[in-house]
């Protein structure tokens, strides 16, 4: 059974500029994200400030996000890395499995990954990530370096946006068809 310590329950900076970068498209009417909640049973719970301590997962959770964008079904996760390298063990078998069938349907599945060591936020392709995870799953290395990632997706902060991540899916989009 996995746990949750109240470590967890603070929140990432990354998760909140993603919400804020949310709110900012919806008011201007350009997508619909919704953040999903991973569903938690609290075990311990600190009396006086009425937070949680201690919880278990109830469920494996899909991915941190998901909605519509100008009619494009779009679902992300959201990962923060203090090196230079990406360790898979970050991205669980679940996550990908729900991203891969959420392809098949005809949705964009992509990674937003901050890189806090470099202060880089960048749109892992869904593409990408699935030849690291394969490279994976065939024995090679269990993690992808900074190097091997292609910086045109790196997203740079705009227009109030943190988290601009539908500059990504632009450039995500041209390079599918």
């Amino acid at each position: 059974m996995s746990t949750w310590n109240s470590r967890g329950l603070r929140g990432s900076v990354l998760e909140d500029l993603i919400n804020r970068s949310n709110e900012i498209y919806l008011e201007k009417g350009l997508a619909l994200i919704q953040k999903i909640p991973t569903p938690i049973t609290p075990i311990q719970m600190d009396k006086q400030s009425r937070h949680i301590t201690l919880a278990y997962f109830e469920q494996k959770s899909t991915v941190d996000y998901i909605g519509c964008v100008q009619g494009i079904p779009v679902c992300f996760d959201a990962k923060e890395c203090s090196s230079d390298t990406f360790a898979l063990q970050n991205l669980h078998e679940h996550q990908v499995r729900f991203m891969t069938e959420f392809e098949k349907q005809g949705g964009v599945a992509f990674l937003l990954i901050y890189y806090s060591s470099k202060d880089l936020l960048y749109y892992l392709t869904y593409h990408d990530m699935m030849k690291f995870w394969n490279r994976k799953e065939a024995g090679g290395r269990k993690s992808f370096r900074m190097e091997e990632l292609d910086m045109e997706y790196t997203l740079q902060p705009k227009h109030g946006v943190f988290v601009p991540y539908l500059d990504g899916l632009q450039k995500d989009l041209a390079h599918r068809d």
